[in-house]
């Protein structure tokens, strides 16, 4: 299967840098081929800029989406890791959906209904917070997560979400937490790479 892993984080002894680790020591046991976009490390352009905008209208993109892009539509699976922060994406992320998830390419509009454009890839998101999961579902902050990211992005877009992982209160995490994830993560990505 080829598989395309969105990161963003930028240092490289965080949590998420290690669960990154765990996708791509995972996959690659089991024979993936596997491609890294590290958003930080390629030091992409997360901004939105007005050449962009009227580039998208035209269906033309920089060199640089079209890059990103490439890969999106190479990959059968797409992975994202980032934190929330601010209860939501890192802006390094957000920056990369509004680029390259762009008009003509993510989504567009037919007769005024709107179509996903990345039909038949799935995904798994991983993400880290430092609240814990019981704050998140006291406030309805689970909830809002869901919709603004998986509702309305990726499957806005068309991709069908296996799973969303949250770790919670990882700011703290034990190494037994860790362990405990890795291992989630390990099982979930071989349970369901199998059957696609």
């Amino acid at each position: 299967m080829r598989h395309l892993i969105i990161y963003a984080h930028p240092n490289e002894n965080s949590l998420n840098h290690n669960l990154l680790n765990t996708v791509v020591d995972t996959l690659r046991s089991q024979h993936h081929e596997i491609i890294v976009r590290d958003l930080y490390k390629i030091g992409f352009d997360p901004v939105l800029s007005l050449a962009d905008m009227q580039g998208q209208r035209m269906g033309k993109a920089s060199d640089d989406v079209k890059t990103e892009q490439d890969h999106i539509s190479w990959a059968e699976q797409i992975t994202f890791i980032y934190p929330i922060w601010w209860t939501g994406l890192p802006a390094m992320m957000k920056g990369y959906i509004d680029r390259v998830f762009s008009y003509g390419f993510a989504y567009r509009y037919d007769q005024g209904v709107q179509k996903g454009l990345l039909k038949g890839k799935s995904t798994m998101i991983i993400n880290t917070h430092g609240k814990s999961s019981e704050e998140y579902e006291k406030t309805g902050m689970d909830k809002a997560l869901t919709l603004t990211s998986d509702h309305g992005i990726f499957i806005y877009s068309g991709l069908e979400i296996i799973r969303h992982l949250f770790f919670d209160k990882a700011d703290r995490a034990s190494s037994e937490d860790l362990e405990i994830w890795k291992e989630q993560i390990k099982n979930l990505y071989s349970k369901h790479l199998i059957h696609y």
